[in-house]
């Protein structure tokens, strides 16, 4: 009998929040399904940025992938986009990873009573604030192998032989930009854990407190456990601003293919290249990849959540 008086009001809160949801889905839609639709269909067209689509003739997936003269040709053929998409995911997992860990540690450090507080906590959201072109421009600077003020400090300290060229040299160009990314974006993620922590009761640590657990076990064992739906939605949301990273990239390093992402392949295609087919193809792809991504990470947070439950 509980069960089903449970049920009308479980279907009656869904229902619910379907409806306050609806306006800003129905707002989202009418922004973003023309848009979507058009970059599909310019993708099954050989369209070019001088003509906008306009006259463009549909020439079904051959912007995908197509064999003329025996060769192949199309992005799903094309070495560089494939390496585009390798470096993304590098990307995308190096940084969220170290995000991640790092965003936990500010969090728990910002967590805790200390005079000042307040001003840590506001400068600590600084680097977030900053728009990621001008925090990527900044760094460019910061990192130019002539100079730099970063090569200047390392060569005073005798850690570095000779100025290094940052943004250049094809792996240090792709630590350049994770590394820069890991400081713009560490605050997000800090920001988000530390909400969670200030939600948990603190009677539970009280009584490990009087109980002489460590620490660290505590954490292991309670803290984290209990954030663990904040930091999936964390990881969710930064894995999906990673995957379509755009501008941090392209201001630091432009097309450099050891740092090419899926993004930057893209609009390589569409502006340098005057491709609003091929262009579209690979902006769809994109979108594919995304979704997928998404649908995985999703998948293992749920699976990690139910698993943690009694």
């Amino acid at each position: 009998m509980a069960g089903a008086g449970r049920a009308p009001l479980h279907a009656r809160r869904v229902r619910e929040a379907w409806a306050l949801i609806a306006p800003m889905a129905l707002v989202l839609l009418c922004v973003a399904a023309w848009p979507l639709g058009r970059t599909i269909w310019l993708g099954f067209t050989d369209a070019s940025l001088a003509g906008a689509g306009a006259g463009a003739d549909f020439v079904g997936w051959e912007n995908y992938y197509a064999v003329f003269g025996g060769q192949a040709f199309g992005v799903l053929v094309d070495p560089q986009w494939w390496r585009s998409v390798g470096n993304t995911l590098v990307f995308a997992g190096v940084s969220v990873s170290l995000e991640t860990v790092l965003g936990v540690m500010v969090a728990l450090v910002l967590h805790r009573r200390f005079p000042g507080r307040a001003w840590v906590r506001a400068s600590v959201l600084v680097p977030w604030a900053i728009p990621t072109v001008v925090s990527a421009k900044m760094w460019a600077w910061m990192l130019n192998d002539q100079f730099g003020v970063v090569n200047a400090v390392l060569l005073d300290l005798g850690l570095i032989a000779q100025p290094l060229a940052w943004t250049a040299d094809p792996v240090l160009s792709m630590v350049s930009v994770i590394l820069v990314d890991v400081w713009k974006t560490t605050p997000f993620m800090a920001l988000l854990v530390l909400a969670a922590l200030e939600m948990l009761p603190r009677d539970i640590y009280e009584a490990a407190r009087v109980d002489g657990i460590h620490p660290v076990r505590v954490f292991v064992r309670v803290t984290l456990p209990l954030i663990r739906p904040a930091l999936v939605v964390a990881v969710v949301f930064r894995t999906l601003d990673a995957l379509r990273v755009f501008d941090l990239v392209y201001v630091l390093t432009a097309n450099s293919p050891a740092t090419m992402t899926m993004s930057v392949y893209a609009r390589r295609e569409l502006i340098d290249f005057q491709s609003a087919g091929t262009g579209s193809a690979a902006a769809t792809l994109v979108v594919l990849v995304i979704a997928l991504v998404a649908v995985m990470v999703l998948t293992a947070g749920r699976a990690r959540m139910a698993e943690a439950r009694p």
